[in-house]
């Protein structure tokens, strides 16, 4: 035989040269007339397609052509499953003829096997184009030079081989597989679905393809998967391709879609519905299992004659075992034992589960029947034995313990299968009971449970209860498995234990069914699984939390949860790396243990300080701030952390609108009374009429929902809220609480006690009274009326005397129609004996009194200037340093600059501003090590209510303000370009050195934007930013270790008030400058500096010398002029008064 050279398909004519139908990253087509024979193979005119005489078949083939030398396939040495590698009996090129006609011939490269007769456009191709099953050959015949015909029942293939004699070849080994199918076809009596020697599918049926127009038909078949056209071919057994499932692997894409992937290609198919998307992916793992599955082990139980048959049902060869109770089923019994539930019998497969079966275990189940001693225990147990029971011996304290001590081995393996068994209970409506403080090796539960299919994103809709699908599932050594029925022995999907980052139970009748709970994996997975029964639903939550909390964590299992799971976190001292902790929401608690911890640590979130996201969307992290202590909850993985990050924020907001359901400070007062008191403090004590005028209705209605909903974020501005709104709002909330703020069981009592005519004996009562009322009333008390003390202290201008007082807020806490005296009597009487009641200490006093004193001292020097506003915010301001000697207590309008309060400040220190002199206030950030230089014209009161604890006002020159001046001066255009050091701050509040260091990036500013760029012929910008929405401070920190001195900070607060930090480093410090004053120049419309002489300078003091007037050296031209025509003209009358 002379072997044909492969012909590369560069060299094939590009007429005759067709992409393959399946080939790896080609789109799919069906539809090509033109280039693609299986649309329609060629019927040939005057062919016979009668069957052939089995006489002809009989002719014998030379060994060299049974097995001849081949090139490898891509499918060859791939690890094979139960089924044997099929044996190529020949391979080469022939040309194919195509529907077009008898003179166009497409080469193709042709395999014959045993059962099949496949061509693909290579040798390399992984997939066919078209398979012929041997088993639907009618016969081969000859046709002219060189050609030979395939014919089946209904359908002809035309072949042409390089030579007769390779064409003789070809026939006979074709002609030798029909005979050899066709003598295994009558071993079996069975012809299912008309195609001889074929296997019953374990799924057939039409699926979308990608690629494909219409719907191919599928079939699933043993350890393969077979494409076929239509449902036609796949009774002519002529088929596209099929797939080896030992290489494959399936996984859900969507509600109806699922990939089926192999290293060669993806293949994405898609359902009519989810249900039959979900029988579909059972089918094919099934395939899989079988291609995987390996008879060896099954050999060697089945070599114990009586392992030969079902313990049940008697059917031979098992393939099936229950390792607990050490006995050999069937598939069909197998589907039995599983509907019995794990904790009674194991079930596993002997061809599939090949890690299970250890040596002992095969051991234990070969002498299952012949061991007395084994069989003993077995009864044992069966009776209700416990396996965990305590021996009475110390050493030995388990029977397993016991076996190991005796050295037996098997009754060991038997005990240790059998820990988590349970006894089969006759009252199955009653679940046992699990206490989670038992440490077990393993949990176990099943039963039926209602999923959806999984989500790669937060469940915002309701799902409907017709998305959900009934599965029977099992709990088991560490992995939930859900399947079909609870008798099927192939699970569906399984989702692992340790894969399990958080469960969550839903509020009742979230969705379609009104018990549900969430599992949440690292794959970014979320599996919705719901039940009807709580009791049920709340049994299957406890097992699988149980499942994946660690016995360090198992504290959080003592109550019930809304979530739980874990989470990367920081916190303590330990900052620079981020650990793992365990996390459980109940209620409006946190509850959280650490490795390091000794024990659980409750977070109160209706008690934060502060609860924030800082971060962008990539990198988020979850700020929570107590009195004493910082939480940084870091968003590893998107899809849980949103999960958590709702139900925190939903948690720390108020729930309700009694006093204990509001977010609370570190005093117990509610966060909605302290923001509205504070800022009434600061602003409104001497509005007059205070608390008596009323604000608009509609301002005062949307204020107080927004403080309802979360007081926490709400920042109340002056310009933004008036007082009258805010102190309306205050009272529609402490007027609308259900119980009152002095309770409805007290309230009686109160109004009682004003009654009592004795001084003494009424104050007592009220403290009596006082101590009765729950710790949160009582709390609101003391701050409310301590705050209507101060009020009354400034009644000479705002005109609220404690009377007053007294008139608007009687009705109002104790909730009456303002006809009864008494309420108002009450807070009159709190408000006198403020001191007494609440029994407040001097040092408490003396801290208030300081604060009165300095709102009278501005309040009296505002009237003398006749510059008085109400509601002025008074802060401290720095001249030139940080020192007490230098300390400037102001009060700051709304509308008051940076330029304004400059000016006051130098006036007040009677420092006097020369025409070169650049005095602007600075906003210092000491825990950033910068300071950013206000422009004239910023208001200075909204930066007041952003400054932290480590910033500060200082008032100083700006030492480079000429020089930036000078550089925009000569500068023509709004933009600059150019390379700097780059610095991404990723810390974020203190979570300990950001990662990486400086680099070299290229930046564009223009007057929109600022653009990153990773070099300087890059096209494409790596970040932008809004140029308006940035802050620019002079300085980087150093322990950031940056590479020169001059550099600068910037800041980006996004829309959701989310900051964002880069440093920038330049190379000299007037390249510093030359940024800054672009800077400013394009964010303020190139309007740097004032250009009014009368706002950039003052009235310079006279300068003498004893009592000689010096020439000023410096100043406007004109003043120099003057002052030396004045000398000229009299030299001595500078003199005549000394």
């Amino acid at each position: 035989m002379t072997k044909k050279e492969e012909l590369p398909v560069s060299q094939v004519p590009r007429a005759v040269r067709v992409a393959s139908l399946l080939s790896e990253g080609e789109e799919l087509s069906g539809d090509d007339d033109q280039a693609d024979e299986d649309e329609d193979d060629h019927a040939y005119e005057g062919v016979p397609n009668g069957g052939w005489h089995k006489s002809s078949l009989n002719s014998s083939l030379p060994s060299s052509l049974l097995i001849p030398e081949l090139p490898p396939h891509p499918m060859d040495g791939l690890p094979g499953g139960s089924t044997p590698i099929t044996q190529v009996i020949k391979a080469g090129w022939l040309d194919k003829n195509p529907p077009q006609g008898s003179y166009i011939y497409q080469k193709r490269w042709v395999r014959l096997d045993a059962d099949h007769l496949r061509y693909f456009d290579s040798n390399k191709d992984a997939y066919s184009k078209r398979f012929i099953s041997v088993a639907c050959i009618s016969r081969v015949a000859a046709i002219g030079d060189q050609k030979f015909e395939v014919i089946t029942n209904n359908r002809t293939f035309a072949f042409r081989a390089e030579s007769d004699v390779e064409r003789k070849e070809w026939m006979q080994a074709l002609q030798q597989a029909v005979a050899a199918q066709y003598a295994r076809a009558q071993l079996s009596s069975a012809y299912p679905l008309g195609i001889r020697g074929s296997e019953p599918p374990d799924r057939a049926g039409s699926l979308e393809l990608r690629g494909f127009k219409n719907k191919l038909y599928v079939a699933v078949v043993g350890d393969k998967v077979q494409l076929y056209k239509n449902l036609e071919e796949y009774h002519l057994g002529i088929g596209i391709t099929f797939i080896d499932m030992s290489v494959g692997n399936v996984k859900e894409a969507d509600r109806r879609s699922f990939d089926l992937t192999t290293p060669y290609r993806i293949f994405s198919f898609s359902a009519e519905s989810e249900l039959e998307k979900e029988q579909w992916l059972e089918a094919m793992q099934g395939a899989i299992a079988e291609a995987l599955s390996t008879l060896e082990v099954a050999e060697r139980i089945w070599a114990v004659a009586p392992n030969r048959f079902c313990a049940d049902c008697g059917a031979a060869q098992p393939d099936w075992a229950s390792i607990n109770l050490c006995v050999v089923i069937c598939k069909r019994c197998a589907g039995e034992h599983r509907g019995l539930g794990a904790g009674v019998s194991k079930v596993r497969s002997l061809k599939m589960d090949r890690k299970v079966w250890t040596e002992t275990l095969i051991e234990a189940l070969c002498a299952a029947v012949t061991t007395t001693d084994l069989a003993e225990t077995q009864a044992l147990l069966g009776c209700g034995a416990g396996v965990n029971c305590f021996s009475g011996d110390p050493e030995a304290p388990t029977p397993l313990a016991l076996a190991e001590q005796a050295g037996q081995a098997l009754q060991m393996e038997f005990l240790r299968n059998n820990r988590t068994t349970e006894v089969p209970r006759l009252d199955s409506a009653k679940p046992l009971e699990k206490h989670y403080s038992v440490v077990l090796p393993t949990v176990s539960h099943s039963g039926f449970l209602y999923k959806t299919a999984s989500a790669a994103k937060l469940l915002q809709d309701r799902r409907a209860r017709e998305e959900f699908s009934r599965r029977w599932c099992v709990l088991s050594d560490g992995v939930l498995s859900y399947y079909e029925n609870e008798r099927a022995v192939t699970p569906n999907g399984e989702i692992r234990a340790s894969e399990i980052v958080c469960l969550a139970v839903p509020p009742p009748d979230t969705h379609g069914f009104e018990h549900t709970f969430e599992v949440y994996t690292e794959g970014e997975r979320l599996y919705l699984f719901g039940l009807e029964s709580a009791e049920l639903a709340r049994e299957w939550v406890k097992c699988i939390a149980k499942a994946f909390i660690p016995p360090l964590a198992e504290d959080l299992l003592a109550r019930d949860f809304e979530r739980l799971g874990r989470l990367p976190y920081k916190a303590g001292l330990s900052l620079q790396r981020a650990q793992e902790g365990w996390f459980s929401l109940t209620g409006s608690e946190l509850r959280a243990v650490f490795p390091e911890g000794p024990c659980e640590e409750p977070l109160q979130l209706r008690k934060l300080q502060e609860l924030s996201v800082q971060g962008d969307s990539e990198n988020q992290v979850l700020v929570l701030v107590e009195r004493r202590r910082t939480l940084y909850i870091q968003g590893e993985r998107r899809l849980d952390f949103t999960g958590w990050l709702g139900a925190i924020q939903k948690a720390a907001a108020s729930s309700g609108d009694t006093l204990s359901e509001q977010q609370l400070g570190d005093s117990d007062i509610p966060v909605i009374v302290y923001r509205c008191i504070d800022y009434i403090t600061q602003c409104g004590l001497t509005s007059e009429g205070i608390y008596r005028k009323c604000g608009q209705t509609s301002k005062t209605q949307r204020l107080l929902e927004s403080l309802r909903q979360d007081a926490r974020s709400v920042r109340l501005k002056e310009g933004e809220q008036h007082v009258d709104d805010v102190s309306s709002a205050l009272k529609r909330f402490l007027r609308d609480l259900p119980d009152g703020l002095f309770t409805r069981a007290q309230r009686l009592a109160w109004l009682e006690a004003s009654e009592i005519e004795d001084e003494e004996e009424k104050v007592s009562r009220y403290r009596e009274l006082l101590a009765h009322l729950p710790p949160v009333n009582r709390a609101t008390v003391k701050a409310l009326i301590s705050h209507l003390y101060c009020v009354q202290c400034f009644s000479d201008t705002n005109q609220m005397n404690t009377h007053n007082l007294a008139i608007v807020f009687g009705p109002t806490l104790f909730q009456t129609d303002g006809q009864d005296y008494k309420a108002g009597r009450v807070v009159e009487d709190l408000i006198g004996h403020y001191v007494v009641v609440f029994s407040v200490d001097e040092e408490e006093l003396r801290k208030q009194r300081e604060e009165i004193t300095a709102i009278v001292k501005m309040r009296v020097a505002g009237t003398a200037s006749g510059t008085q506003h109400a509601g002025d915010f008074i802060c401290t301001v720095y001249l030139e340093e940080k020192k007490a000697e230098t300390e400037q207590h102001i009060k700051i309008p709304a509308a008051m600059t940076a330029e304004e309060l400059t000016l006051e400040i130098l006036d007040r220190r009677n420092v006097g501003i020369r025409e070169r002199d650049y005095w602007t206030c600075f906003e210092v950030n000491e825990r950033e090590e910068a300071e950013r230089p206000l422009h004239f014209a910023e208001k200075v009161l909204p930066i007041l209510h952003g400054l932290g604890t480590d910033s500060y006002l200082v008032v100083k020159k700006h030492q480079s303000m000429e020089a930036m001046l000078l550089y925009l001066a000569s500068h023509v255009g709004d933009t600059k370009h150019g390379m700097m050091k780059f610095r991404e701050d990723r810390s974020l509040l203190g979570l300990g050195l950001p990662s990486g260091g400086f680099h070299d990036r290229y930046f564009i500013l223009n007057s929109s934007c600022l653009r990153l760029y990773k070099e300087v012929r890059s096209h494409r910008p790596e970040k932008e930013w809004p140029v308006r929405s940035l802050k620019v401070y002079l300085g980087v920190k150093k322990k950031l270790r940056p590479p020169t001195c001059w550099g600068f900070t910037v800041v980006h607060e996004t829309e959701k008030h989310e900051k964002q930090q880069w440093y920038l480093c330049c190379e000299t410090q007037m390249e510093l400058r030359e940024w800054f004053a672009t800077f400013l120049f394009v964010q303020h419309d190139g309007l740097v500096w004032p250009s009014e002489p009368s706002r950039v300078s003052r009235a310079v003091p006279e300068v003498r010398l004893g009592s000689v007037s010096l020439i000023p050296l410096r100043g406007s031209e004109n003043e120099m002029r003057r002052s030396v025509a004045a000398f000229a003209a009299d030299p001595l009358s500078l003199l005549r008064n000394v």
